[in-house]
């Protein structure tokens, strides 16, 4: 029987059926001969072992169509990706990761920026100027007045969405809010140092019927870091914003670091491109060549 994967804890991993029940299955040993680890959101083959008691075994992975690691999860049409405006304040250089992460996946983002009623609205609005003018769609949103909220259900809807993010940043909440049950367990923010407790301990797909019977939300746990292997001199191909510039630096190659007569560094310093995505690039580009070196 075909299924999907909706979660997996312990070993065991609760597929989603074609005949409407979920199957707490362990996944066959040439999986683990094989190296492969079947992920949520995977689309799989099950044998039935005891229909009664609802149990199975995966027997195959159906092609998986994109695969995340940091959060391992696969087959996403859509990542929404919420960061606070404060309690925690943004940590932008860990958004710019997570882009490049999901660009590497060719997956469409969607950027929230929560906890808006906390914030004055000038800071709100650069906020989201930042990454509008970077060409990703970017949402304001307060689960205390509402706003923002239908957006989100809109851009969720008949779409297999992961919605990740820092701790603390009330991925939860919205989800939440959205969806009128608590579907995942609410945490405060820690006093003492401003982080999030991380509530969320693993990742799981849920279908919302009271949406369209093709919208799944799957809800993963706080990332505190994220890790990319691309070569650093192709880095500054998923800055978006910089791409109109590309050819019209005075030197073929340039790296937009040190170089004299960089277009891009020319247009932070004119304004035309935000000072925080291209300083969220050099500290990146650097980390990327020294791990290169290494």
């Amino acid at each position: 029987m075909e299924g999907r994967i909706i979660k997996g804890i312990g070993g065991f991993y609760y597929v989603d059926a074609a005949d409407g029940n979920e199957y707490e299955c362990k996944a066959r040993g040439v999986f683990r001969y094989n190296m492969e680890k079947p992920l949520p959101g995977d689309y799989c083959d099950i044998e039935i072992i005891d229909a009664e008691e609802k149990k199975g075994n995966i027997i195959n992975i159906l092609p998986r169509k994109c695969v995340l690691f940091r959060p391992a999860v696969a087959n996403i049409d859509r990542a929404i990706i919420c960061f606070s405006v404060k309690d925690p304040m943004p940590h932008l250089n860990l958004l710019d990761r997570f882009l490049i992460n999901t660009s590497e996946q060719d997956i469409e983002t969607v950027i929230v920026f929560n906890k808006c009623d906390l914030e004055s609205e000038n800071e709100v609005n650069h906020l989201i100027k930042i990454y509008q003018d970077a060409g990703y769609k970017t949402i304001a949103a307060s689960t205390k007045t509402g706003e923002g909220m239908e957006l989100i259900r809109e851009a969720v809807k008949d779409k297999t969405s992961i919605v990740s993010g820092p701790s603390g940043v009330g991925k939860s909440s919205i989800l939440n809010y959205l969806f009128g049950s608590n579907i995942s367990e609410s945490g405060d923010i820690s006093r003492k140092i401003k982080r999030g407790k991380n509530t969320t301990r693993s990742s799981f797909l849920t279908r919302f019927l009271n949406i369209s019977k093709d919208t799944y939300i799957m809800d993963t746990p706080g990332f505190s870091s994220l890790r990319s292997d691309i070569e650093p001199e192709k880095l500054a191909l998923y800055y978006n914003e910089m791409e109109k510039l590309f050819g019209k630096c005075r030197f073929t190659g340039c790296m937009h670091i040190d170089e004299p007569g960089c277009a891009i560094k020319n247009a932070v310093s004119e304004g035309k491109l935000h000072e925080e995505r291209y300083n969220s690039y050099k500290l990146i580009y650097q980390e990327l060549k020294e791990r290169k070196r290494w």
